[in-house]
Formats: C-alpha cells, sequence, structure tokens
C-alpha cells in the first residue's frame, strides 16, 4: 500500500510538471483557454557563472598584516586585535577558535623577538591597473607591513593611501602596473533576487567563488549588533557564502561587475548561516575617491535628528496617510537641513528622488555626496507632499573640503618630564610641550614649556599618547576638538581647548 501511494505521488508530480512545460511552450502571450489561464514563456535567465567567475577572480587579492609580536600583545590587551576584537568574533568568528594556537604562544612567551608575525588576513579588489586596491578598514587597521599576493601568486608590499573606519573602507596600493581590473557596477541596478557571485580568500583558501542571490538591499545591520553603531547603515543582503578571510573581497554580479565589497556576515557561531552583507559600489567607488585625492572622505550631513516611521509612530504623531519616512525630530543651527527650511514635523520621502523609507536608505544617499552638493529633499508637511533644493554642509556648517591631518599639524614637539619637574609639580606623569611653531596648538593660545597632563580625561606620559587620541578623535563621529588640562613650570593651571578641524 505504501508503494502504490509513493508511486502515485511521483506520476502526479510528473504529469503536472509535463502539464505545466506544454502551457508555457504553447504560447507567448497570456491568454485565457478554456477557462486556464496560461502565461507567456519567459527567456530563462543566463545561470552561468563560468564568466563572472572568470572575469573577476583575477582581480582580488590576498591582504596579510603583519605586526611585532610586542604589538600584537598591545592590540589583545586593549581589545582590538583583529581576530580577538567581539565586533569581528560576532561577524567574522575568530579562526583559531577559542583557544591560542601554540606556536602563537610560543612567540608570545619570547619578550625579545623582534620580527613581525601575522596579524590578519583579508582579501582586497584591484579597482585601477596601476595598483590601487580596494579592501575594509579592518583588514588593515594595527597592521605595520601589508604582503598583497595577486592570484597569479606575484607578491608586493602596500602602502596605505586612506582609511575610513565610518564605512570600514581603505584604499591600499602596490607598485605594479597593468594589473587585471574588475570593472565597477551599478549597485543601484542590482535587484532583489539576482544572481551574484562573492570572491575572496576565505580561511587563507585562495581565489574562492561563492554564489548567492541579492537577499534586500538598504539593511541596516545595527540591530544585530545591539544597537552598537556601524557608520554605514546601509548594505546589500546576500545569501552567498563568506567567511573569516572574505573580508574587503568582491561581490559581482553575472556580467563580472563590482556592485559591492563584502565586508561582513551574520552568525552567532562565527562562521557563515545564510546571510552576508556587503558595501555597495555607489558608496565604495566615492569613498576611494575622496581618499584617492584629499586622503580623507568628504563628509557631508543634513543637520537633523529624526525617527524612522512606522504605522504605530504615524499614528502617535497624527500622521494620517504615512505609513513610512523620516520623522524630523528637530533641525540644527548652520544646517543643510535649516537652509532647506525644514522643521520640526517634517516627513522626509526622498533624496534627490530616491525614496527614503528607512534611516539605511538616507545615510547612503548622503554617503554618496561631498559638502557643496546640491540636494533635493522630498518631505511631506501638514499632508502635503513638498520639495526643497539646499547645499549639503560639513560638521563645521560650511562647504569647505579637507585634507588628512597628521599630528604633526598641532605644530609642535614633546618631551616627557623629569624627574625633578615631577617631584617640584607634584605630578604623576606628563608630556612637555617644545619646539613650537605655527599650527592648531600655537592657535589655542598654548606656549612653550606647557606640561599636558590629559587630553580629553585620558592622561598622557608619551608622545604616542597624544597621536593615539588624536587620531581617536579624527575618527569619531562627535566634534573634533582636543580638550587639554595641564600647567605650566611656574605651577599655574590652564585648560585649553584645540580645533582639530581646519
Amino acid at each position: 500500500m505504501k508503494l502504490t501511494r509513493h508511486i502515485l505521488v511521483i506520476a502526479t508530480g510528473a504529469l503536472v510538471a509535463s502539464a505545466a512545460a506544454a502551457a508555457c511552450s504553447d504560447s507567448t502571450k497570456a491568454s485565457a483557454t478554456d477557462g486556464f489561464l496560461t502565461v507567456g514563456q519567459r527567456q530563462a535567465t543566463n545561470t552561468d557563472f563560468t564568466r563572472a567567475a572568470e572575469s573577476s577572480i583575477n582581480g582580488v587579492v590576498s591582504i596579510k598584516s603583519f605586526a611585532t609580536p610586542r604589538q600584537q600583545r598591545a592590540y589583545s590587551n586593549r581589545g582590538d586585535d583583529f581576530f580577538n576584537d567581539p565586533f569581528f568574533e560576532f561577524f567574522f568568528g575568530n579562526p583559531y577558535g577559542n583557544r591560542q594556537q601554540p606556536r602563537q604562544q610560543q612567540q608570545e612567551k619570547k619578550s625579545e623577538e623582534e620580527s613581525q608575525r601575522q596579524l590578519g588576513l583579508g582579501s582586497g579588489v584591484i579597482i585601477s591597473s596601476d595598483g590601487y586596491i580596494v579592501t575594509n578598514n579592518h583588514v588593515i587597521d594595527g597592521a605595520e607591513r601589508l604582503e598583497i599576493t595577486l592570484n597569479d601568486n606575484r607578491q608586493f608590499n602596500a602602502t596605505v593611501i586612506g582609511t575610513d573606519p565610518n564605512t570600514d573602507l581603505a584604499l591600499i596600493k602596490i607598485d605594479a602596473t597593468d594589473l587585471p581590473v574588475i570593472p565597477m557596477g551599478d549597485s543601484d541596478a542590482l535587484k532583489v533576487g539576482e544572481w551574484v557571485l562573492a570572491v575572496g580568500n576565505p580561511f587563507g583558501l585562495t581565489s574562492t567563488v561563492t554564489t548567492g542571490i541579492v537577499s534586500a538591499k538598504a539593511r541596516s545591520i545595527s540591530s544585530a549588533t545591539n544597537g552598537r553603531p556601524m557608520g554605514l547603515e546601509s548594505y546589500i543582503q546576500t545569501d552567498a557564502a563568506v567567511n573569516p578571510g572574505n573580508s574587503g573581497g568582491a561581490l559581482v554580479n553575472l556580467d563580472g561587475e563590482l556592485v559591492g565589497i563584502n565586508t561582513a556576515i551574520y552568525s552567532q557561531t562565527g562562521s557563515y548561516a545564510g546571510y552576508s552583507f556587503a558595501i555597495p559600489t555607489a558608496v565604495v567607488t566615492k569613498v576611494a575617491t575622496d581618499l584617492k585625492q584629499y586622503g580623507t572622505v568628504q563628509r557631508a550631513f543634513l543637520g537633523i535628528t529624526y525617527i524612522p516611521l512606522d504605522a504605530k509612530i504615524a499614528k502617535e504623531k497624527g500622521l494620517d496617510g504615512l505609513v513610512d519616512g523620516l520623522y524630523v525630530e528637530s533641525v540644527n543651527d548652520r544646517s543643510t537641513a535649516m537652509e532647506a527650511g525644514l522643521q520640526k514635523g517634517d516627513v522626509i520621502t526622498a533624496l534627490n528622488n530616491v525614496p527614503t523609507h528607512t534611516s539605511a536608505q538616507l545615510l547612503e544617499q548622503v554617503a554618496r555626496m561631498r559638502p557643496g552638493d546640491k540636494v533635493t529633499i522630498s518631505y511631506v508637511r501638514d499632508g502635503k507632499k513638498q520639495t526643497a533644493t539646499a547645499t549639503l554642509y560639513n560638521s563645521q556648517g560650511s562647504t569647505k573640503l579637507t585634507q588628512a591631518s597628521t599630528v604633526t599639524d598641532l605644530g609642535c614637539a614633546f618631551k616627557k618630564i623629569d624627574n625633578e619637574t615631577r617631584q617640584q609639580l607634584k605630578i604623576n606623569s606628563g608630556l612637555q610641550v617644545t619646539g613650537l611653531k605655527d599650527g592648531k596648538f600655537k592657535t589655542a593660545g598654548i606656549k612653550n614649556g606647557f606640561i599636558i597632563l590629559d587630553i580629553n580625561n585620558s592622561k598622557v606620559s608619551s608622545p604616542e599618547d597624544v597621536e593615539k587620541i588624536y587620531n581617536a578623535i579624527l575618527k569619531s563621529n562627535d566634534d573634533h576638538v582636543m580638550f587639554i588640562s595641564g600647567l605650566y613650570p611656574t605651577g599655574k593651571k590652564m585648560y585649553y581647548a584645540v580645533d582639530l578641524t581646519d
């Protein structure tokens, strides 16, 4: 009886399949016949991935980052080692598992060992034949040396052109010519359900290609990080298998065009679990261009605080007929939004005619533009649709483009204070300003001999401390200001605010 039931199921399935095939091949247009609707035959989508794989695999490189053992220990102590960072492990997993490799333990025991050891492994994408490569910032962060291996096994050392932690992108360069380049594709043209390929070096397995479909666009993943801000909040979500080592690799369409840079996976185990995320090329192109031209990203701001709408919030705010968009909570002074005439209670629905149903869509559109660009804002006020055009400003309320800055812009040198000075002033540590010249310290009123005790509530005792704090301030989304407290050799205590913006 059971055997008969199985035979019937198979036969019925075959009959249905045959009927469906006949219906599709019968006509090229939808028509009604004998009460049944037949659907026109659609040309099959090309799912031959070989051409896309062959055209892109040579444009993806392996990136190994190196640092000295003592710096690796320092990173581990601070909790921002590439493989030991909890955020990295959440998205990428620890390739060593939850145990430390015996070899690494042996290396760390050799305190006198000064040779460099491998810090991390990732991928990169060649974007120009003269050696420019784009990758993730977290792939190269903290490295002293970057070793690039091409698909033909040639190796080069790379220099860092610029980094942008906010979008987790970095631009590096190798001294080479006539390199294979993956052509830039249009991430805006991607459709949900479209086939894509992920090309990279998972677990050190070079030149690996996996495939999947676009699962979603403009995906925010801050909820997966328990609210941890990710900077860019608009990712291409795919189900192409991505694992540790894929970071910075290529996401390409079936034409072999670059449509994204693979950046993260969602996983509770650290290994691929069905969800991967890529930065769209619309953002990658803009960031890489900025880093190449200016050494830093030219970032524009609308100057508003807002709440993404849903049906519940729309009802609370008394917004009839609106269930999505961005509800303006406040408008900043000297901002783009103020110039556009936006007010609290307005609902932004589009930027440059691109819908902004979610925060991720808004952030992606703004991330594509620079201070000085014009933006058209579509919004609803009192139930009426309106538009306004305004100039985008930077965080300081101007259209001025910035150049990459370094700690030398402070305009001075530093020296550690001696024991006699510490005892005389009754302080435990400090750093003295010397060789003052034109720069940010002099502009702020600091004079030669001033002893810095702390910067932004962090104690300083070495020039490295100042540089570390300086870089952290520039990378933050807060005001780029050093709040310095200290005293002069006379014992007079002083406080200074040093503006680090150009």
